[in-house]
């Protein structure tokens, strides 16, 4: 629930969320990392995997965001990535209670990264969904299947995050793709909800050892991400109202 919404139509309410969701995780302070983690060796080098991909100082997506033009979408953009750097902390927090080191880089960020270069601030935005889709049941499945109490903390702080941040990208995302026929509209989230596919593929291969270990088959992760992304997409193209916030 946003405080003290403002009434207004542009991006005041979410940078009242973040500031706020801020100030509650100030308030609420880290988990206790002294209590140490117990995590098995294949979701280790998982969650090593996904420290490295919220890791990142958001340089491109925050100039995207200036260029466009609206310095209170520009603000809210910086709160979150904030927040995703603050994952990226939290992830290697919880590596380092597991006597575990983060890694400097993967080759699926990689591939994420230059993707979301290409073009101007809707494909940025469109790739970041996707990495967005994925974390959803990735996170579902720490928190649900770990039984390791800092880990299960963890992916809920997380998770958490990540289900705010979905319907903050559709709204941008339903704003840049208005202008166009609905035939294109629905063209390009069907072209979203094919690379996500293939997004969902390439992690749960990758990620099969640690998904297995949280009881979570490959087949039922993609099917996750499927499922959720077909409301993403009809919120991003028109077809559907915004997910609420």
């Amino acid at each position: 629930m946003i405080k003290n919404k403002r009434t207004t139509n542009g991006y005041e309410d979410w940078v009242d969320a973040f500031t706020t969701e801020r100030a509650r995780r100030e308030a609420l302070g880290d988990p206790d990392w002294a209590r140490g983690a117990r995590l098995p060796a294949a979701v280790i080098r998982s969650v090593q995997r996904f420290q490295v991909g919220e890791d990142g100082d958001g340089a491109q997506l925050r100039a995207k965001a200036r260029r466009a033009g609206d310095p209170v979408y520009t603000e809210a953009v910086a709160l979150f990535v904030a927040e995703e750097q603050n994952h990226a902390r939290l992830l290697a927090r919880l590596l380092a209670a597991a006597g575990a080191p983060t890694l400097a880089g993967h080759w699926t960020d990689t591939a994420f990264v230059r993707l979301r270069r290409l073009l101007g601030l809707r494909m940025e935005l469109l790739v970041l969904m996707v990495a967005e889709a994925v974390a959803l049941p990735y996170y579902r499945a720490l928190r649900d299947g770990s039984p390791d109490p800092l880990t299960a903390e963890v992916a809920a702080r997380v998770l958490a995050d990540e289900q705010r941040h979905v319907p903050f990208h559709c709204r941008r995302l339903r704003e840049s793709l208005a202008p166009f026929p609905a035939l294109a509209r629905r063209a390009a989230t069907l072209a979203w909800q094919a690379l996500l596919t293939g997004a969902a593929l390439v992690v749960a291969h990758d990620h099969g050892p640690a998904l297995r270990t949280l009881g979570l088959r490959r087949t039922a992760f993609v099917r996750a991400v499927l499922r959720d992304s077909r409301a993403m997409a009809a919120a991003m193209d028109g077809r559907a109202p915004l997910p609420d916030h």
